[in-house]
């Protein structure tokens, strides 16, 4: 059975930025996951990634914010969104002149 879409949205925040969300359930958990779950969360910024959130094979849960990678605690895909929101709101405090 292949994997099912959950969610796939991207969201216009301002005339130069925009987030997407991406979920998918799958039949099962990819390597470094405990979860059935696959997703990629990103934050662009006049077209660069500034953030994201994502489990690619192999490596698990985890958030990149630049170019600097740290692990995920993954629980909820709620939590995730709020997490990744949350950090939007934080990036764009700290770089308001961006």
């Amino acid at each position: 059975m292949p994997g099912v879409e959950l969610l796939r949205t991207r969201v216009i925040l301002s005339e130069f930025s925009f987030a997407e969300l991406i979920v998918w359930r799958l039949p099962a958990p990819v390597a470094g996951s405990t979860h059935r779950l696959k997703y990629r969360l990103a934050y662009v910024v006049h077209e660069r990634c500034v953030l994201r959130y994502d489990n690619e094979s192999g490596k698990g849960d985890h958030r990149h914010e630049g170019r600097v990678e740290h692990k995920y605690r993954f629980s909820t895909v709620e939590k995730l969104i709020e997490d990744f929101e949350a950090d939007i709101q934080r990036w764009n405090r700290e770089n308001r002149d961006s």
